[in-house]
């Protein structure tokens, strides 16, 4: 019995030696990256955080203590949120100083950027701030459809009524869609038109006689 027992074991423990070297010979697996490599950050992202973290202190008190203290990235994107940031504190002429710096082809680039800044303001109807703003991109941009729109729609509010009828007229023309936007502009324009119609006929003299 016991010479049985002993025979049993040493099998066990010969069916474990096969086992591990079978184990031993057996090819590993390659090893499969876990996560995705990183991928390259967007062209602009370093200037894109620039402006967030600077933006609530784009007003006129403090914009041009902020511009010493931290300066954006020197980029095209950099120049235009830099440009954007004076433009929201109202500070037109500093932001217009920084597009001409660049170089021509640039330009409309860099205040792209200073619309896609803006653009919010006019939907908030801000127009004391919107209007110049949209101004400065139609200077750079002048087929820019929605800043004449924009600039349009703020002036008619501001009672810049050549600003509106020039911006509205110019924006219709481009503008073909038959939208929103379009029937907006075109009844604003049409009530811009009645106006200087009514202004025409005060101003008009009475003929003799009657």
């Amino acid at each position: 019995m016991q010479s049985f027992f002993r025979m049993l074991g040493w099998s066990y423990v010969g069916v474990c030696c096969v086992m591990a070297a079978e184990a031993l010979t057996r090819k590993r697996p390659e090893s499969r990256a876990t996560h995705a490599p990183p991928t390259q950050a967007p062209e602009g992202a370093d200037a894109a955080q620039w402006f967030r973290r600077v933006k609530p202190y784009c007003n006129a008190v403090e914009v041009t203590v902020l511009q010493r203290q931290s300066p954006p990235p020197e980029t095209l994107e950099g120049k235009g949120f830099h440009a954007a940031c004076f433009a929201l504190a109202g500070r037109i002429d500093d932001a217009r100083r920084i597009i001409d710096a660049l170089p021509a082809d640039d330009r409309y680039r860099a205040v792209g950027i200073v619309f896609d800044v803006g653009h919010p303001v006019a939907d908030a109807g801000d127009d004391r701030s919107a209007a110049p703003i949209m101004e400065l991109v139609i200077d750079y941009w002048p087929n820019h459809y929605m800043a004449l729109y924009h600039a349009g729609m703020a002036e008619y509010m501001l009672g810049q009524r050549a600003l509106a009828r020039r911006n509205l007229a110019e924006f219709l023309r481009l503008y073909k869609q038959n939208d929103g936007w379009r029937t907006n502009g075109l009844e604003v324009l049409q009530r811009l038109s009645d106006s200087l119609n009514v202004e025409a006929d005060v101003r008009r003299p009475r003929e003799p006689g009657l």
